[in-house]
């Protein structure tokens, strides 16, 4: 037989290349392949998800360790600010590096005034004051800093509670006035 003889025999096609078991058959395979690209493609498709959902993670990771390892020179451009030696080629640095805090999307908080908030800030000192109806943070020895909602740092305060009645607690409205159990039976004690 040369190549010519086997070139030129009969064709075969691909309905004649499947076994003749019944289009039930084919049907049922065609549907399992389908099912099988589904899934698969469903996979990849949460794969895919999984993966960016993580990288953007990652970036935000690295984004707020580079800020942390800022924020000591920024406490220190802080500094020379409230002294007065933040002028020449240092006010140009330090420009720059508030920047890279802004470009990451760090914001800094902590501002004489604003209302204590134990998850923003850490109170490190502590007095009453008549001109004050809530705990304030009246004195800021450190800012903090976020990012979007993340606190990164917290804001080092010193913090004035109101004096007077003004510090007394409201009591709840479910709890008796004679100190007892609630029902007004005396509590055991």
């Amino acid at each position: 037989m040369t190549e010519n003889d086997t070139a030129a025999g009969p064709e075969v096609t691909a309905q004649e290349a499947v076994p003749a078991t019944g289009d039930g058959d084919l049907a049922r395979q065609l549907t399992e392949r389908t099912e099988d690209l589904q899934r698969v493609t469903a996979e990849y498709a949460n794969y895919r998800r999984r993966v960016d959902r993580d990288r953007g993670l990652v970036v935000d990771q690295a984004a707020e360790r580079f800020a942390a390892q800022l924020f000591p020179i920024v406490d220190d451009i802080e500094r020379a600010r409230d002294h007065g030696d933040l002028t020449g080629a240092f006010k140009v640095v330090a420009d720059r590096v508030l920047g890279l805090l802004d470009g990451l999307g760090v914001e800094s908080f902590g501002v004489a005034g604003d209302p204590f908030d134990p998850a923003l800030h850490e109170a490190v000192l502590h007095d009453t004051s008549d001109e004050v109806t809530v705990p304030t943070a009246t004195t800021v020895l450190r800012q903090g800093f976020r990012r979007g909602e993340r606190v990164l740092r917290t804001a080092m305060v010193s913090v004035s509670e109101p004096s007077g009645a003004a510090a007394a607690p409201a009591a709840p409205a479910d709890a008796p006035a004679d100190g007892g159990a609630p029902g007004g039976t005396p509590a055991a004690g």
